[in-house]
């Protein structure tokens, strides 16, 4: 018997881009669901589900976004300078 824990993504921006619409986490009948769980959780942080919903959290002004691309942006500089 096979079991499965399946997260919606409900951002559009990630279906737009042709990302798969979910994540899942295929459990056997030998797993234990605290194992399927930690798969599960470092899933949905691999796949960005969790940064996007607590970005989302918040309204952000699109000059605060602008912001914090342009520093992101001058850190990934930074950073090829320095290799």
């Amino acid at each position: 018997m096979w079991a499965i824990l399946q997260l919606p993504r409900l951002f559009r921006k990630q279906a737009r881009r042709g990302g798969d619409l979910v994540s899942e986490v295929r459990i056997g009948e030998k797993d234990m669901f605290e194992t399927a769980l930690k798969r599960f959780n470092r899933k949905i942080q691999q796949d960005g589900i969790l940064a996007e919903a607590r970005r989302r959290e918040h309204y952000e002004k699109p000059s605060v976004k602008r912001k914090r691309k342009a520093a992101a942006r001058l850190r990934k500089l930074a950073r090829k300078a320095n290799s």
